[in-house]
């Protein structure tokens, strides 16, 4: 299936915040599972471990925001290797809406927002 995906279909919600039957698709893509939140609350539908940032990269940033546009530069390279999981998001989003689910307090610079970017092709 090709075709641009609809911004409205890709959508960013903290771990922690409650799921609602508008999030259609719920994807945690954090390496981690947020703590202190139950599988039952978080209402996960899948588990991309895989296409969060290394490890390596993920304690770099360490959420700091001066470090965020070499962040963002450094994950969107790490997700050029992961094209199958990349294409399977992608055909979620094309046939409902896909929710992203993360764990990290900041919404701005987080690795959920660069995946969302990049699904988007920006």
């Amino acid at each position: 299936m090709t075709g641009r995906i609809r911004a409205a279909n890709v959508r960013l919600k903290r771990a922690y915040e409650k799921a609602s039957r508008r999030d259609g698709v719920r994807v945690l893509v954090d390496r981690l599972w947020p703590r202190g939140v139950t599988k039952k609350a978080a209402a996960i539908d899948h588990w991309f471990k895989q296409i969060a940032p290394s490890t390596g990269l993920r304690k770099w940033f360490g959420h700091d925001p001066a470090r965020w546009a070499t962040f963002q530069q450094r994950y969107a390279s790490e997700l050029s290797a992961n094209r199958e999981l990349l294409k399977a998001l992608r055909n979620l989003a094309r046939k409902e809406p896909l929710t992203l689910v993360y764990g990290a307090h900041d919404e701005t610079h987080n690795d959920a927002v660069v995946l969302r970017n990049v699904l988007l092709g920006r």
